[in-house]
């Protein structure tokens, strides 16, 4: 994890994510993923810039299998915006950090 995100577990999604107040972004990546690590420093920088606005997590696929199993992730990085418990948006593939940020600007 960098020094803004956070680590999304099978075990903390529930409170952190789902629970959470304001809008999450929660990246579904893994170690081995050549574009995940290609867009790890874009989700980096959105978490140090949305850092009071919004929640933004790393969900190792490897390590955690329900989450991304109950949310039908099948090709990473997955990216996931959720607002009130519910999935709002998401984008699959390696996207600029634009991209992103315009996506996450909806539900701030």
């Amino acid at each position: 994890m960098g020094n803004f995100t956070k680590e999304a577990t099978d075990t903390n999604f529930e409170k952190d994510v789902l629970g959470s107040d304001k809008a999450v972004l929660v990246d579904f990546w893994a170690e081995w993923c050549g574009p995940c690590r290609m867009i790890a420093p874009s989700v980096e920088a959105i978490a140090e810039e949305y850092g009071d606005k919004a929640g933004v997590f790393k969900m190792n696929v490897d390590e955690n299998m329900n989450v991304p199993q109950r949310f039908g992730i099948r090709g990473i990085p997955t990216l996931i915006v959720f607002k009130g418990g519910q999935e709002q948006e998401r984008i699959v593939g390696a996207v600029s950090r634009e991209a992103i940020a315009k996506v996450i600007d909806k539900y701030v």
